[in-house]
């Protein structure tokens, strides 16, 4: 089905994935008067904790796709690494405004890279890889250093391979066993940084405002709004999400993932069909959250106005860093914390983000730098830091 329809509230959402950000979506359609159904293989997920109810089962299971696809009137999903053949029956026999093809495209990197390069916007250069011999000659073509990727699957800096010299080749044979490869020439990028652009089924489109993300060891630390950059960068980086997201009919929301070079030389590095970890401080830092966009997008709605309120900074809480927000939080003035209810607080898991809305982006990373909630998490574990 590919009709626009009108969803109002009364009517259900049906969330494919029951993880933070499909809570995110849950609440924010909760409020606005939906009823909400995830499907998900882990019972009392995230999601379903606040959702009125809750498919247990794989993205796989054709019976339970059915089940949610009975159960809704609308429906949508939180990550796009949903098995193909399970959507491709949705988009037949349920409303799913999404479509297909964007979350097609978005499984694989090189497939994305094509697209990116199609709508007129720059990436980096890269190779195709499907042996070992395939990344000697791409480096050859690059240069070092490289990054190797695996084209389907991967997230926080899973299943990726620096190569910083010729000695490191045979390291990628683990990846390439896995399956096809795309090696990629290293930008020297000044910053990262993310442009979140949600459109309607009408192709009314909104765009919030450019965000600075600083990583550490390949997960998101802090999203800093608004992003320390030129004017020029901000104007270039939302014309090049505008672009991606007309090139790809986009329905819904799609983060775009961007190097900022030297001279204002953007890169695009990845692309995510949903609402983004770099979006969370919308939630109190936007009129609308992203949360609540996506979820006018998808339901045919009008979109809300994106401005920004105050200057923004979030900061991820993973599993390491949980106790000691724990231990702080009486002394925690006007800070907006999320945590998402996962069981088990895992090294480097997500489970929750705090935002700290100050006058300046500065007076904000200067106070959550000195709660020394994420240094305490390197404390000296074996007479070293972690």
């Amino acid at each position: 089905m590919s009709l626009s329809k009108l969803i109002l509230p009364g009517e259900t959402i049906g969330i494919i994935g029951g993880g933070q950000l499909g809570k995110m979506m849950a609440l924010s359609a909760k409020a606005m008067g939906f009823r909400v159904i995830v499907l998900d293989p882990t019972e009392d997920c995230p999601c379903g904790q606040v959702a009125d109810e809750q498919i247990v089962g794989g993205y796989a299971d054709l019976e339970k796709i059915k089940q949610l696809s009975e159960r809704s009137d609308v429906i949508t999903y939180e990550f796009e690494n949903i098995d193909a053949d399970a959507l491709e029956w949705l988009n037949k026999y349920a409303y799913v405004p999404q479509g297909t093809e964007l979350l097609r495209v978005t499984q694989d990197r090189i497939e994305e890279k094509r697209y990116i390069e199609a709508a007129g916007v720059r990436v980096a250069p890269y190779v195709a890889v499907t042996r070992v011999e395939d990344v000697r000659n791409g480096v050859e073509e690059l240069g070092l250093p490289a990054v190797l990727k695996t084209a389907r699957g991967g997230y926080d800096g899973k299943g990726q391979l620096v190569l910083r010299s010729i000695d490191d080749i045979p390291l990628a044979e683990t990846l390439v066993s896995q399956g096809e490869c795309v090696l990629e020439k290293w930008i020297p990028f000044e910053k990262e940084i993310s442009v979140i652009i949600t459109r309607g089924t009408t192709g009314e489109t909104a765009v919030f405002p450019v965000a600075e993300n600083i990583h550490k060891e390949n997960i998101l630390h802090q999203t800093i709004v608004p992003a320390r950059i030129s004017a020029r960068a901000k104007a270039k980086a939302i014309e090049a999400a505008k672009q991606i997201a007309s090139a790809l009919g986009l329905v819904g929301t799609l983060a775009v993932e961007m190097f900022l070079a030297e001279n204002d030389e953007l890169y695009i590095n990845e692309l995510a069909p949903r609402p983004h970890n770099s979006g969370h401080y919308s939630i109190e830092a936007c009129e609308t959250s992203q949360f609540e966009q996506h979820v006018r997008a998808v339901c045919g709605w009008p979109l809300g106005n994106t401005n920004l309120l105050k200057p923004a900074v979030m900061v991820n809480i993973l599993g390491e860093h949980q106790q000691p927000l724990l231990e702080r939080i009486a002394e925690l003035q006007d800070w907006k914390i999320h945590l998402y209810g996962k069981k088990e607080a895992k090294h480097k898991r997500k489970m929750g983000h705090v935002t700290l809305l100050r006058e300046t982006v500065e007076n904000a990373l200067e106070e959550a730098e000195q709660s020394g909630i994420w240094e305490s998490a390197a404390e000296m574990i074996g007479g070293q830091k972690r």
